[in-house]
């Protein structure tokens, strides 16, 4: 095994972390930039908790998301980092937002069920772009006639709100407000924001609740076709280092 000095090893780790376009997870680390050291986890995660200490008075930040470690600014420099990306921040429809909402809070759904809760079918344009921006995905099928499609979000869903897990995300109630009051894009965006999508909502749950029934609502409008845009940051607030980073369990996301 070569030796060498903390310092140097954090530098390997920081280094790594800035100029990938993904966040890096620890075994990552281990199998590639640190496969000559033969560092063990708790090494590796103790090198990273020095770098997070070496950035705690700046205005770039190392955080650790459902894929791993990367660098994004501070969520109270959101205010003016924002600026930046102004002008192709696209705004996506309560339709879009509610309908992700049911999603991630009552994960494996399936459309019909959506619809029952909505009370409003929902568009298929609105589970393409979802699934475009592997923010959902296919999980299984129900069991029952039609087997139809159950519905979950993705670990690229919990990277880009910069959360490492479904506990990490705002409270129900929180949300059951925010749509009482038309505002659900304004909870949502309460952890991070992403330079080009600054109205994205943050929308996910580890405490799933009872499924409703199958049947959809065909009395009702069809949602309205959502915008479609290239994303650049990640939620809470802040930038990442990732400059094209699509719109985060799977179930428990895989």
């Amino acid at each position: 095994m070569a030796k060498i000095k903390n310092e140097q090893l954090k530098q390997i780790i920081e280094a790594a972390i800035f100029v990938h376009e993904q966040p890096l997870s620890i075994e990552k680390l281990q199998a590639t930039v640190l496969n000559e050291f033969d560092l063990s986890k708790r090494k590796v995660k103790q090198l990273l908790k020095g770098i997070e200490g070496d950035y705690a008075a700046k205005g770039i930040r190392l955080v650790e998301v459902a894929s791993g470690y990367r660098f994004q600014s501070d969520a109270s420099l959101n205010p003016w980092v924002s600026r930046l990306w102004q002008e192709s921040a696209p705004k996506y429809s309560r339709a879009l937002m509610e309908t992700l909402s049911l999603i991630a809070y009552r994960q494996p759904i399936t459309r019909g069920e959506i619809e029952d809760v909505r009370g409003v079918s929902v568009s298929s344009h609105i589970i393409k772009t979802l699934q475009e921006r592997d923010w959902v995905k296919v999980v299984g099928h129900k069991e029952v006639p039609g087997r139809p499609a159950l519905l979950a979000t993705t670990k690229t869903f919990l990277d880009y709100f910069s959360l490492t897990s479904l506990a990490d995300l705002p409270s129900i109630e929180l949300i059951e407000q925010s749509v009482a009051n038309e505002d659900v894009e304004l909870a949502l965006t309460k952890q991070t924001i992403l330079p080009s999508e600054t109205n994205a909502t943050q929308l996910a749950t580890n405490q799933p609740e009872e499924q409703v029934s199958t049947a959809a609502n065909n009395n009702a409008e069809t949602e309205m076709a959502e915008a479609e845009a290239s994303p650049s940051s990640d939620s809470n607030g802040s930038m990442s280092r990732q400059s094209e980073l699509d719109i985060g369990p799977d179930h428990e996301q895989e």
